[in-house]
C-alpha cells in the first residue's frame, strides 16, 4: 500500500461519484491521509467554468469535515480514465463512483470506473453505496497476489474498529462430475480450504491483535460468493488478479466480477510486483 499520502477522488457531477465522495472524505476524516483532491476531467477546454462549478462547490462540501487537511479541487484535461491513472502514480488511493453521467444502467458498471480499476497503481475503491457499519470482507485464494488485498483489508477493518470476514470459495475439483462427490470428500476439501485460510491470516493476525477475524470457506462460484459475504459489509477487497490472472495490467475475472455485482464499496489492490 502507498504510504499516507493524497486521496484523489474523480467526480463528473453524476449521484454516483457524489456517493464516492462522501466515502472518500470519511476515509480521510479516519485519519487514512492529510490531503484529498476532487477532480474534475473536462475533454473540452471551452468548457472549463461548468467544470469548475461542478468540482468547486464538492470540495467546498467535505472542507469542513476535514479541518487541518489540505482539501483542493481540480479541473483536469483529456480522457477522464486516463488521466486518474496518471493521477495514481503519485497517489495513496482513487476512489470513483460506480458509474458516471453516461450510463445505461444502474446495474452497469461505468466504464472510466472499470478502466481505472484495471489501470491504476495504487488501490482503487469502487463506491457504489456509501456504509458506515458493517464488516470488511475480503477475498483470499492461496495466491500471491490476495496477500496486498489482506494487507489492506486489514488495515481498513483497524481503522473501522469492525470485524475481518475472510472468504475462501473453493470449487469441487470437477466442474461437472459424473458422480456426486461424496460428503466426506467435501468435508475434506473445505478443511483444506479452511487450512489455507489460516496459513494466509497468520502473519496479519498477529500485526493486528485487536481485528476479530471470522473465517468463512465457501464452496461455489466465487463471484457470487463473496456478493453474497459482503451483502452487509462496509468494503469489500480484492486483489487486483488471483490465481487464474495472467501478468500485465489486466483485471482478474474475480476481481472485475465483484465490481459488477457487490453492492458495497469494492476495492482494487494490486500487488506491488504486478
Amino acid at each position: 500500500m502507498h504510504s499516507r499520502g493524497q486521496v484523489v477522488v474523480g467526480v463528473d457531477g453524476s449521484p454516483e461519484s457524489l456517493i464516492a465522495a462522501a466515502w472518500a472524505a470519511d476515509e480521510a476524516e479516519l485519519g487514512r491521509t492529510g490531503q484529498v483532491q476532487f477532480v474534475m476531467v473536462s475533454g473540452d477546454r471551452l468548457a472549463d467554468d461548468e467544470a469548475w462549478e461542478t468540482v468547486g462547490p464538492i470540495a467546498n462540501r467535505f472542507t469542513p469535515q476535514l479541518p487541518g487537511l489540505e482539501v483542493t479541487a481540480r479541473v483536469a484535461h483529456g480522457d477522464p480514465a486516463d488521466v486518474l491513472v496518471q493521477l495514481s502514480d503519485d497517489a495513496q488511493l482513487i476512489a470513483v463512483g460506480s458509474r458516471g453521467r453516461s450510463a445505461l444502467a444502474a446495474t452497469l458498471l461505468g466504464s472510466v470506473s472499470a478502466k481505472v480499476a484495471t489501470h491504476s497503481r495504487c488501490p482503487v475503491v469502487v463506491v457504489r453505496k456509501h456504509r458506515r457499519n458493517g464488516p470488511v470482507v475480503v477475498g483470499l485464494d492461496n495466491s500471491p497476489h490476495s496477500q496486498a488485498a489482506l494487507r489492506y483489508a486489514f488495515d481498513a477493518a483497524a481503522r473501522y474498529e469492525c470485524e475481518l470476514v475472510a472468504v475462501q470459495v473453493w470449487e469441487h475439483a470437477e466442474p461437472a462430475p459424473i458422480v456426486p462427490p461424496l460428503e466426506h470428500e467435501l468435508v475434506d476439501l473445505r478443511d483444506e480450504a479452511l487450512r489455507g485460510l489460516a496459513e494466509q491470516l497468520s502473519g496479519c493476525t498477529e500485526a493486528y491483535p485487536n481485528v476479530p477475524v471470522r473465517k468463512v470457506a465457501q464452496r461455489g462460484h466465487p463471484v457470487a460468493e463473496l456478493a453474497a459475504a459482503a451483502e452487509e459489509a462496509r468494503l469489500l477487497v480484492v486483489g487486483h488478479r488471483g490465481r487464474g490472472g495472467f501478468a500485465g495490467l489486466l483485471l482478474g475475472s474475480v476481481a472485475m466480477g465483484a465490481l459488477h455485482h457487490a453492492q458495497c464499496p469494492v476495492a482494487i489492490v494490486r500487488d506491488a510486483k504486478e
